[in-house]
C-alpha cells in the first residue's frame, strides 16, 4: 500500500503548479485550467485522508463531489466571462480586463 505522504506530495506538487499557473500566466484559459488543477490537488488530498483515516469511510469522496460541482460552476462562469470579454476586446489578456471592476 502506498504511504499517505506520497499522495500528499503529489497533491502539494499539483497545487504548486496550479498556483504558479494562476500567478504567472496572462491567458484566462490557462488561469481557469490552473484553478482546476488546484481543485483536483485538493481532491487528491481529501480522498487520501479519507482512505487513511479509520472510522470515516467515504467522507472524503462526498466532499470531492461538492468540489467537483463547484469546479463545474466555476468553469461555466469563467468561460462565459472569457467569451464576453473576447467579444468585447478580441483579446483575453487577464491584465487588461478591467471592465468588471466596480
Amino acid at each position: 500500500m502506498t504511504p499517505l505522504q506520497h499522495y500528499l506530495a503529489l497533491s502539494v506538487a499539483l497545487f504548486a503548479i496550479g498556483a504558479w499557473g494562476v500567478m504567472a500566466r496572462r491567458s484566462i484559459i490557462v488561469v481557469v485550467m490552473s484553478l482546476e488543477l488546484m481543485l483536483n490537488a485538493a481532491n487528491i488530498a481529501l480522498v487520501a485522508f479519507s482512505n487513511y483515516s479509520p472510522g470515516t469511510p467515504g467522507r472524503g469522496e462526498v466532499f470531492v463531489f461538492f468540489v467537483l460541482a463547484v469546479a463545474a460552476a466555476e468553469v461555466a462562469i469563467g468561460l462565459a466571462i472569457g467569451i464576453a470579454m473576447y467579444r468585447l476586446r478580441e483579446r483575453l489578456d487577464v491584465d487588461e480586463l478591467d471592465e468588471l471592476k466596480g
